[in-house]
C-alpha cells in the first residue's frame, strides 16, 4: 500500500485500520485472539497505522494492539488518546472529560505499558477540554515529546480556533474527526485550516459506521453495548431515508466494479493527499475489501458527478445525541 504523510513527517499507509470496534463498541467484538489475528492480517496486507485510545475497552484495546504488534513495532504508527475521565477501575462509560496536565501524564504512562512499548507515536486529545486552556495541553504534550515518550500531537473533534491555539505551542501532525460522503462539515472551516497549517487529517467513521457499505438495512436494530442504538442517524426513519446515499455509492460501485464502501473510501482519499482514513471491522474479508479502495481510481468527472449528486441528498438524522454533540468543539 503506498503511504501518506500527516504533518511535518508522520509517514502512515494511506488507509489505516480503526481498532475501536475490536474492544465491542459496535456490538460483541471478536475474541481476544481473533483481535490480535486481525490486527496482524492488516499489518501482512500494507497497514502501518493502528488507532486505538484508553477509553476503548476501556484499556483492553490498548493491550490487544500492543500483543498484536510487539514483533513489528518498529514498522507501524500507533496512535492513542487520552483526555475522558474513566469509570470504576474495571471498566465503565466515560464520565465526562479530562485533560488536566498531571492526568495526561498519568494515562500516557498507563498507555504506554499497555501498548507495551517506549514511545507513542501519535497522542491524540480525544476531546477538547474547556476547562483546561488548550495551551496547557499543548505544553504538556510538548514536554513528552522532548522526553520521548511520545513522538508527534494530535487533537480529535476540534474546533479551527482551537487547533491554531495548540498547533502554536507544539506543532500538530493530524485532527482526526469524523468526514464522510454523509458528513462533510469539516470540508467549511476545519480542512483549509489544516491545509493552511500542514496538518494532516485523519477521518473516523468514513464508512458512517457500517451504513455506506451498504450491508445495513433499513430496519437494522443494534444490541446492548452498540453505540449506534443512541444516535439519531440510526433510527428507523433516519436509515430509509438515508438509502438515497447508498444507493449512489451503488450505482458509482457498479461502474468502477468496485464495492460502495471502497468507493466511500476512494473519494476520502481522492479529496487531499495529507488525507488518512481508519475504517474499523471485525472480519478479515471487510479488510480486504477496505484496503481495495487504495486501488480504485475516481476520475476528476467522477468525483464531480458524486459531489453534486450527494448535494441534492438531505441526509436525515443527527450523528450525535445532544450529550454527545456537547463534547466537540468548534
Amino acid at each position: 500500500m503506498h503511504k501518506r504523510t500527516l504533518g511535518d513527517g508522520l509517514e502512515v499507509s494511506a488507509i489505516g485500520l480503526g481498532c475501536m470496534g475490536l474492544t465491542g463498541a459496535l456490538g460483541p467484538g471478536p475474541e481476544r485472539g481473533d483481535a490480535v489475528a486481525l490486527i496482524r492480517a492488516a499489518f501482512d496486507r500494507g497497514v502501518t497505522f493502528f488507532d486505538s485510545a484508553e477509553v476503548y475497552g476501556p484499556f483492553t484495546n490498548e493491550e490487544i494492539l500492543g500483543e498484536a504488534l510487539g514483533s513489528v513495532r518498529d514498522q507501524v504508527v500507533i496512535a492513542t488518546k487520552f483526555g475522558f475521565k474513566i469509570g470504576a477501575p474495571a471498566g465503565g462509560p466515560p464520565g465526562g472529560v479530562d485533560s488536566r496536565p498531571e492526568h495526561i501524564r498519568e494515562v500516557t504512562e498507563a498507555s504506554l505499558k499497555r501498548l507495551k512499548t517506549d514511545r507513542i507515536d501519535l497522542l491524540y486529545q480525544h476531546r477538547v477540554d474547556p476547562s483546561v486552556p488548550i495551551e496547557d495541553v499543548a505544553g504538556t504534550v510538548k514536554a513528552l515529546i522532548a522526553e520521548g515518550k511520545v513522538k508527534h500531537f494530535g487533537l480529535s473533534e476540534a474546533g479551527a480556533r482551537t487547533i491554531r491555539r495548540a498547533h502554536a505551542v507544539q506543532p500538530v501532525a493530524a485532527l482526526q474527526s469524523e468526514y464522510s460522503l454523509w458528513f462533510r462539515e469539516p470540508e467549511a472551516n476545519v480542512m483549509p485550516t489544516l491545509e493552511e497549517l500542514g496538518i494532516g487529517f485523519v477521518p473516523f467513521s468514513p464508512l458512517g459506521r457500517g451504513f455506506l457499505t451498504g450491508a445495513m438495512s433499513t430496519s437494522a436494530t443494534f444490541g446492548k453495548g452498540d453505540t449506534r442504538a443512541a444516535l439519531p442517524r440510526y433510527k428507523p426513519d433516519a436509515l430509509k431515508a438515508n438509502q438515497a446515499v447508498v444507493e449512489l455509492l451503488v450505482q458509482v460501485a457498479q461502474e468502477k466494479r468496485a464495492t460502495p464502501a471502497q468507493i466511500a473510501l476512494a473519494w476520502l482519499l481522492a479529496q487531499k493527499p495529507w488525507i488518512a482514513p481508519i475504517p474499523g471491522t471485525t472480519k478479515i474479508t471487510r479488510l480486504e475489501e477496505n484496503l481495495g479502495a487504495a486501488r480504485v481510481q475516481l476520475t476528476a468527472d467522477d468525483l464531480n458527478r458524486i459531489g453534486e449528486a450527494i448535494e441534492r441528498i438531505p441526509v436525515r438524522g443527527e450523528r450525535y445525541s445532544p450529550a454527545l454533540e456537547a463534547l466537540v468543539d468548534r
